[in-house]
């Protein structure tokens, strides 16, 4: 007679594998996710980072200051603030674990993740008062556009300084 010990469950495929399998079905798209991985992945954990962060900062707005389109240099500034706290946290976890697939000690890149960011908070906090507040461009509108440069900015700095392997 068979106890519940004496079977075992299968063991359960993490996510990676089940991605690795599913897309393993597809020979073509494999090799190019194999390819550009490190892009395609910092591009999916950035769509994520700026969820993340959006939410904040579009709660943050309705909150404070009643859902307005148009902010002063103040408001921009605690917007992209609030903005930029919330992705930087979830940014560094994800990059560091699935984009750039990191085992250097946490703290150093922390240090230089952040300090990385805070140059591109400038560079956030500059386009949006361009956009918002001296060029009246719809507050949503503006936000995009400052992203796409925000992001580029930001992969060139965690590839080139953050999470940069070192040679072997």
């Amino acid at each position: 007679m068979k106890t519940p010990c004496d079977t075992q469950k299968p063991k359960r495929k993490n996510l990676e594998e089940r991605f690795e399998n599913w897309l393993n079905r597809w020979p073509k798209i494999h090799e190019l996710y194999v390819k550009y991985e490190e892009i395609i992945t910092y591009l999916v954990v950035g769509g994520m980072t700026t969820v993340v962060a959006w939410t904040c900062k579009f709660l943050a707005n309705l909150i404070l200051y009643r859902g307005a389109v148009e902010h002063n240099s103040f408001e921009t500034g605690v917007l992209t603030f609030i903005d930029w706290t919330a992705g930087v946290i979830f940014a560094f976890f994800t990059n560091r674990a699935y984009v750039f697939k990191s085992d250097a000690p946490m703290l150093p890149e922390a240090g230089k993740f952040v300090l990385s960011r805070i140059s591109t908070l400038f560079l956030e906090f500059l386009c949006m008062l361009i956009l918002d507040t001296l060029m009246h461009v719809n507050f949503y509108v503006a936000t995009i556009v400052t992203a796409v440069i925000v992001v580029i900015a930001n992969y060139i700095f965690s590839k080139l300084i953050v999470f940069r392997k070192k040679p072997e």
